[in-house]
């Protein structure tokens, strides 16, 4: 077995911001923002108070780093959906593929609509920034796709071809694991495709008799 190569102290220090972050959104999911203490955060791991404040002077400051570091996959998620290749019907499905890996099954995604949900009010202007930079970008990239798709023929024009509503099932996914965790058991692989059907069979272009 190789030997495990120990990090400098630079590295250490490199990798500091994340740790931190990673441990704050263990604490944050666990309590809360108002009953989540910065020490427990230090503790988690190995460090003191001062260490965290370091990073990040308040623990407001930390909150919305966190957010923003567990942003990162639907970012990712954002850059894929730009890259999507064949007709418009390929696209929307691929789409939702990512959609249904990147954000449903995706516990940091799940969490983050909790915290939007439970601190929203709290962190207004960070929410209002995350939706416009992550959010509202996956809705227009959704919507560019049905768009392009009515022109082009292959899906109706319709109330059934907007983002907002092919992506609901996604966002009521994510909002029945919040609540229930594994209480309920969904089967993912049907949900999937009942989403897909419903989604094709409302706004697909009927074929003509013979095609």
């Amino acid at each position: 077995m190789a030997k495990k190569t120990k990090l400098t102290r630079a590295e250490q220090k490199a990798l500091r911001p994340i740790q931190i972050l990673d441990a704050a959104f263990d604490e944050f999911v666990a309590h809360g923002f108002s009953a989540t203490r910065v020490e427990d955060i230090a503790d988690r791991i190995g460090v003191t108070k001062g260490t965290i404040y370091v990073y990040f002077p308040t623990k407001e400051d930390l909150f919305s780093a966190m957010i923003r570091h567990i942003s990162l996959p639907l970012e990712d998620l954002l850059r894929e959906a730009g890259g999507l290749q064949g007709s418009h019907a390929e696209r929307l499905r691929s789409f939702l593929l990512l959609a249904y890996g990147g954000i449903a099954q995706d516990r940091r995604s799940r969490e983050l609509l909790r915290f939007v949900i439970s601190e929203g009010s709290r962190f207004r202007q960070l929410i209002d920034a995350h939706f416009a930079e992550v959010i509202e970008p996956l809705l227009s990239r959704t919507q560019m796709i049905l768009d392009e798709g009515v022109v082009a023929g292959e899906f109706r024009k319709s109330p059934a071809a907007n983002a907002d509503i092919i992506v609901a099932p996604i966002l009521s996914l994510m909002m029945d694991q919040l609540i229930h965790g594994d209480r309920r058991m969904v089967d993912l692989s049907a949900y999937l495709e009942g989403h897909l059907d419903l989604v094709f069979s409302g706004i697909s272009v009927p074929k003509a008799l013979g095609d």
